[in-house]
């Protein structure tokens, strides 16, 4: 088989969501894993290439990027006893179960998670995996190889839990960890695992879980090695009143006086949810350049509240947007999310101040800006070669008008081709060489053998 050197023109799309509404009409020019020139509408390419791909079928979108998701919940997905609950009571239902999780289970999960995500046109996701118990210690690794197996980008958080219920915290004692634990392990993962600069496939950052699950402590401690190594910081704040009530009663202070408090009021940090601001902690969160993950199904799903994304982005917060876990969504598809960011900030701001195009915006532009990318997230030259391309060939797309809205409002779940540094990971809404039915069977597997072991534990 003969291997091109040369560029690839993808060709006269349907339609395109580029940066600044310039005219890619023509489509877009790509070489060793970036875009590298952009046509206008009855152009040719000025660059030589040797390859053509027609998209006069698809509609072209930068690479959808999650920003938030815990790829281990795929296995607790619909589960009996956490439905019709808040946040507080589903956690405290489902981490008990959630304590026997394997390192075969993560590896199954992780996988899955990330085929869906990119069968729905995602490029780059953020997995914030915070459950170390006995047996667990090397559950970022194996997330690792799965990444290099499918081939995706990932931002894989070393998550932690060091406050368990002995000490008013909410999460079991058989997940929670020392201090020196959670430190010596970030700190390795960094060195092993964490990718610089452009084009980077793998990339660490720092997770304590949440204000009710970890101290003040290892915030700090985080932090400070967040600092020393020039990684990223992220954790869930804001996310119900219940949070900010535990965070009044424990700390004294509200969430983002404690977000200060413990060092983390700055532009290396991107937290979950941030629903419950006031205007002023709006404006200083803005000030600092802290990123925002909206998770509008999950938040729906747990009737968590509504994020402020329009005031976070006025006050200079990036907002992106995440799946969240698929035990609070339950699923892992992106291009659904935006649809459900689009039609939830209509909800809260009407109709004629939300469109299509933020939403869009808020799921490429503003996710690479939530995690720190300034080479994805954007169809221009010089950015990676992250593309996700969808048809519209369906029922459901049938008598509609105008393309890049038809892709939303008429409700598109799958993607026909993505592609991630110019090679196509998904090929005719496929996975080449990945046996989906193979893994919908292991995981399924999975996710009884885990819920049978909170049973026998029970019923012991």
């Amino acid at each position: 088989m003969t291997i091109s050197t040369g560029a690839l023109w993808i060709k006269n799309p349907l339609a395109i969501f580029a940066s600044q509404g310039e005219d890619v009409s023509g489509g877009i020019v790509i070489h060793d894993g970036k875009i590298v020139e952009l046509v206008a509408g009855g152009q040719q390419p000025t660059t030589a290439y040797d390859q053509t791909y027609d998209a006069s079928r698809h509609v072209v979108l930068p690479g959808l990027i999650n920003t938030h998701h815990h790829f281990y919940q795929t296995l607790t997905r619909a589960y009996p006893d956490a439905l019709n609950k808040e946040l507080f009571p589903w956690l405290k239902t489902l981490y008990p179960l959630w304590a026997g999780l394997e390192p075969e289970m993560l590896k199954v999960a992780t996988t899955l998670a990330m085929a869906e995500l990119m069968l729905s046109g995602c490029t780059l996701a953020a997995d914030h995996h915070y459950l170390f118990p006995n047996g667990m210690e090397e559950a970022i690794d194996a997330q690792v190889e799965a990444v290099n197996t499918l081939g995706i980008r990932a931002m894989l958080t070393r998550g932690s839990m060091s406050l368990g219920e002995d000490d008013g915290g909410l999460p079991p004692q058989s997940t929670v960890q020392t201090e020196q634990q959670i430190i010596d392990d970030s700190e390795r993962l960094i060195q092993r695992y964490h990718q610089r600069g452009e084009g980077a496939t793998v990339q660490i950052a720092l997770a304590p879980c949440s204000p009710f699950s970890v101290t003040p402590e290892i915030m700090k401690a985080s932090a400070l090695l967040a600092e020393r190594n020039d990684v990223r910081l992220h954790t869930h704040l804001a996310e119900t009143i219940d949070e900010e009530t535990f965070c009044l009663q424990r700390f004294g202070m509200r969430t983002v006086d404690y977000l200060e408090s413990v060092g983390w009021l700055s532009n290396r940090t991107w937290l979950a949810h941030g629903i419950h601001f006031d205007d002023d902690e709006i404006k200083r969160l803005g000030a600092a350049g802290v990123g925002i993950c909206h998770c509008p199904t999950s938040n729906m799903m747990l009737a968590s509240g509504i994020a402020r994304v329009k005031e976070l982005e006025a006050a200079g917060a990036p907002v992106g947007l995440g799946v969240d876990g698929s035990a609070s969504n339950d699923g892992s598809n992106m291009i659904q999310e935006v649809r459900q960011a689009l039609y939830l900030q209509r909800l809260r701001y009407g109709s004629s101040s939300v469109t299509h195009f933020d939403a869009y915006r808020w799921a490429t532009e503003g996710s690479a800006k939530v995690l720190g990318r300034n080479d994805v997230g954007v169809i221009a030259v010089g950015m990676q070669a992250d593309l996700a391309l969808f048809t519209l060939d369906e029922m459901r797309f049938s008598g509609s008008h105008d393309p890049l809205a038809a892709l939303l409002l008429c409700g598109a779940h799958k993607a026909d081709r993505v592609m991630v540094a110019g090679q196509w990971t998904v090929v005719n809404g496929e996975i080449p060489g990945l046996d989906t039915q193979q893994l919908i069977a292991d995981h399924s597997q999975m996710a009884k053998r885990l819920a049978e072991k909170l049973k026998n534990k029970t019923v012991v």
